[in-house]
């Protein structure tokens, strides 16, 4: 990872002032906008209201229609992957040609439709290339409400950063992409040339369950020479970065029992087995005692990393006194290149509704962060295979709602990550860092694979302490000015090449 690598010449001195300028007037405008989309609570996951992503996707999409850049703005549902219409006897697509206006319903035709999209149209002319903007308006779950400062979605400024579900990832990520269309628009007006595609996801935090429906769907539209997916870190608050590695993911249900039914723990206590039992022990196999995974069959990706101490991880992740960092080998590539396994929730009787009972059943939600280079198939086969062999006591075991996602490792030699680089630098003022990160966005490699040859540029919003799915998570505000003007460059390089 290297901050030393080729850029393009410099952007005209004039063009890149009056951008500046631009970016800097509408601050104000911008920093409301988002605060607007922050108070819609668009949880896409299944167990929410799926109303408030609908209010959500409807209010991104005036804003794209409001940069006064598109041809055409539409709201999109498509049908959940594995359930398309070409699954359903040939019938007819449940593309969502779906208006604004339409009703709620989970179902077109029998058919499960995703979350709403907003797919926003400029066509390219005069030989310019197109550009693809990509963002997702849903979000995490807010998680314990006691665990937040202020109110997770009334959107709280304090000091530099806004605070809010959402605020960075993904909504700082939409507006990015707005205010830069605001900003060329300003700049070229109605005599631009270059083709624009802004795709904003409504269910990125649900699996993006019908990513892959709308790129065949879309596919005509969706095309481009370039692909910027605003939903990234970068390196600190004053240095950029451009990832160029991602991990893979697989999330799953795991559930184990072995009773029929729950028994007195003092009747039958030290002979029957309650499944939170065999759940620890199986849990607890799933690494070795450094906190390494433990997995026969997931594996790691070997590149070089820059140098971070175990002190700074300890700061960044805020680690309690005394806790201490697990796995081996260098910081960066534990968190960039090695797998991992987190459990994420479980179902078991909370302390204060607990008896004195043997659980029969106990479910965990398992994530697996798979190196880039792995397939998630091979992984999720690979963790499979270990739960069947270390589930003690003959425990029966169901593993339900598998989602996986393959990891991306970006080309980096191609002429955009060269604009994209010079486009940094003036826009931060400082050269961007190559980063992998260990975080998963599946969907890069399902575009990746949909437009081979389009070159794929990961930027984002975020930084060390923007704590996004966490509580009291914030955007920072000099990070988001400096990502506005960068894209702006950016899009401006393009429209001149």
């Amino acid at each position: 990872m290297t901050d030393t690598a080729q850029s393009a010449p410099a952007t005209d001195p004039r063009l890149l002032d009056a951008l500046r300028e631009q970016v800097q007037g509408d601050l104000p405008r911008t920093i409301a906008d988002l605060a607007g989309l922050v108070r819609i609570p668009s949880v896409s996951w299944s167990a929410f209201d799926a109303a408030n992503v609908r209010r959500s996707a409807e209010a991104v999409a005036e804003l794209a229609r409001d940069t006064g850049v598109f041809e055409e703005v539409r709201i999109v549902r498509s049908a959940v992957s594995g359930d398309t219409p070409a699954d359903a006897d040939g019938a007819e697509s449940a593309d969502s040609a779906e208006s604004a206006d339409s009703a709620e319903g989970a179902e077109h035709d029998g058919v499960e439709l995703g979350q709403p999209a907003i797919l926003a149209v400029r066509p390219a002319r005069n030989g310019k290339p197109t550009v693809m903007l990509y963002a997702h308006h849903d979000v995490q779950p807010q998680g314990d409400d006691a665990l937040w400062e202020t109110p997770p979605f009334e959107p709280t400024l304090r000091g530099d950063r806004l605070y809010g579900r959402g605020a960075s990832d993904d909504k700082a990520g939409v507006m990015t992409h707005i205010a830069s269309l605001r900003a060329l628009h300003a700049q070229f007006g109605d005599d631009l040339d270059l083709g624009i595609v802004l795709f904003v996801e409504g269910e990125e935090e649900f699996g993006s369950r019908s990513f892959r429906t709308f790129l065949r769907e879309q596919k005509e539209h969706l095309a481009a020479d370039v692909i910027v997916v605003a939903d990234s870190d970068n390196w600190s608050t004053e240095v950029p970065a451009i990832t160029v590695s991602l991990r893979g993911n697989v999330t799953f249900k795991l559930t184990l029992t072995t009773l029929e039914h729950a028994s007195h723990s003092g009747m039958f206590g030290g002979a029957a087995p309650d499944a939170m039992l065999p759940m620890v022990r199986l849990l607890a196999s799933l690494h070795d005692d450094a906190g390494s995974v433990a997995v026969d069959g997931l594996t790691a990706y070997d590149a070089p990393v820059p140098a971070r101490s175990e002190d700074e991880l300890a700061a960044d992740a805020a680690l309690v006194p005394g806790a201490k960092p697990v796995g081996t080998g260098d910081v960066l590539s534990r968190m960039w290149f090695q797998p991992s396994i987190t459990v994420t929730g479980m179902d078991v009787p909370s302390v204060a509704n607990a008896s004195n009972t043997l659980l029969p059943t106990v479910s965990a939600r398992v994530s697996v962060r798979v190196a880039p280079g792995q397939a998630a198939t091979d992984a999720y086969a690979a963790v499979e295979r270990h739960i069947h062999a270390h589930t003690p006591f003959g425990a029966r075991v169901e593993i339900s709602e598998p989602d996986a996602g393959d990891g991306f490792l970006v080309d980096t030699s191609g002429w955009a990550v060269q604009e994209a680089r010079t486009a940094m630098a003036e826009g931060w003022g400082a050269a961007p860092v190559e980063q992998g990160i260990g975080g998963s966005i599946p969907f890069v490699s399902d575009l990746a694979a949909e437009f081979p040859e389009a070159q794929i540029l990961v930027t984002g919003v975020e930084d060390p302490d923007t704590r996004a799915h966490s509580p009291n998570e914030s955007q920072h505000l000099g990070v988001l000015h400096r990502a506005i003007a960068s894209e702006a460059i950016l899009l401006a390089r393009l429209a001149t090449r």
